[in-house]
């Protein structure tokens, strides 16, 4: 959440970072301070009409106990009481509001990042491998061939973009999910194996809520949401804590499925495991100091890499430009991994700094040496996106004679396998 004591001292500012991302949002920074200002006004009108009623109420105590009538002013009483429940109501209902504006406005753009529209105006910031040219099959075909992707068995049990993945597959994702968190436990991280299903608050604090109501898979009953990210329960396990100085930074790693309606998506990446309804996926998180965060991010970036380096595939990383940000980020690493088939790379990971916009809305905090009180800065950062990883293995691990060998660091947890059977 923007603070609003920015939005009040600096709303040029703030319009011309929000302008970055789409000139409709400035007009919520407008709304915003109307809102304020009408809510400030009314809670200067109801502290009037609390002292005076205190006022009036002390009189008429001064009064009975002097034996005088005090009917008149038991009336006027009566009315301002009235009058202070409903002044009180508007007051809530402005705050409210207020409240809902400020939730939906993102974070504002860090002045490194590039200007840009959409993916397209991402920069490019560096590569690592050779990206394996010629004819391969797509990983789809691939994997219905090795009887390993059972895209017919999905749609069975649960309808379009779910997928059964079986025998040699579904050890080798197993494989690459102990791969990625041994690796990620080496560097420090905590392991945390946190529900799948949380209360809406939760995702309100972390940013998924209210903007994106529609990509969420909801529990009516129950009124839970299935996670579309271990970002969520991971961040939102400090909500309203005040962490010591010296704890930090904070690093915590998780594998989870993932559940996203991919609402906006409709015709895109219709065929094979890019894009699921339900995935794996192993995610970092961070949680550390205001003048550490860009720091941490790139340490976050190069953690994630080392994954797809030991997995020898061909990667880029790209900046991501204002227009192609996600909501709470105010900056954005992509890593996106070589798809041969495709003859392009594909997001594998995204890596971001929040800075204090989630901890703003849950309430996390450290305190300094100097006894000051902060709000900390959330980093997140896939490490990896499991299905989209283990599709590019049986793209750029495919021999001419239709096989897939296995990477060379996951043998270990293939029981020494060579190949994919």
């Amino acid at each position: 959440m923007i603070d609003l004591e920015l939005i009040r001292k600096r709303p040029d500012f703030v319009r011309e970072r929000l302008r970055l991302r789409d000139e409709g949002l400035v007009k919520l920074v407008d709304e915003a301070l109307e809102l304020d200002q009408e809510r400030r006004r009314v809670i200067r009108e109801e502290e009037e009409l609390r002292a005076l009623r205190n006022k009036k109420s002390k009189e008429i105590g001064l009064l009975k106990r002097q034996g005088k009538d005090t009917k008149a002013l038991e009336e006027d009483l009566k009315n301002i009481r009235v009058k202070v429940e409903k002044i009180h109501e508007e007051r809530e209902r402005l705050e409210e509001k207020l409240k809902r504006v400020l939730l939906s406005i993102p974070n504002l753009p860090h002045e490194s990042v590039p200007y840009g529209e959409d993916e397209r105006d991402n920069v490019e910031v560096r590569k690592f491998g050779e990206p394996k040219k010629g004819k391969v099959l797509p990983h789809w075909e691939i994997g219905e061939k090795l009887k390993i992707l059972d895209f017919k068995g999905g749609s069975t049990l649960s309808g379009s973009r779910f997928t059964v993945v079986r025998g040699f597959g579904a050890k080798l994702e197993r494989a690459l999910i102990n791969f990625m968190l041994d690796l990620h436990t080496s560097k420090g991280y905590e392991e945390v194996l946190p529900p799948h299903l949380v209360r809406e608050e939760i995702l309100i604090g972390t940013g998924q809520l209210p903007k994106f109501e529609e990509e969420l898979y909801k529990v009516e009953r129950d009124g839970l949401y299935l996670i579309p990210t271990a970002e969520v329960p991971l961040v939102n396990l400090f909500r309203g804590k005040t962490l010591k100085e010296e704890e930090l930074t904070l690093k915590l790693t998780s594998y989870t499925p993932c559940y996203r309606r991919e609402a906006g998506s409709y015709g895109k990446d219709v065929r094979g495991i890019i894009r699921q309804h339900q995935f794996n996926k192993v995610e970092l998180v961070k949680i550390t100091r205001e003048e550490d965060s860009y720091k941490e991010l790139e340490s976050l970036v190069r953690d994630a890499e080392e994954v797809l380096k030991l997995l020898e595939l061909p990667y880029r990383v790209v900046l991501l430009c204002s227009g192609d940000l996600g909501f709470s980020a105010t900056k954005t690493y992509d890593i996106e991994v070589w798809f041969p088939s495709q003859n392009k790379y594909r997001e594998v990971s995204s890596c971001s700094n929040c800075e204090d916009f989630q901890s703003r809305r849950i309430n996390l905090k450290y305190r300094t040496s100097d006894g000051k009180k902060r709000f900390a800065h959330t980093l997140n950062g896939s490490g990896l996106a499991v299905g989209r990883t283990l599709a590019s293995i049986l793209e750029n691990y495919q021999t001419k004679d239709g096989k897939v060998e296995v990477p060379k660091v996951l043998k270990e947890y293939m029981g020494g396998k060579t190949f994919v059977v």
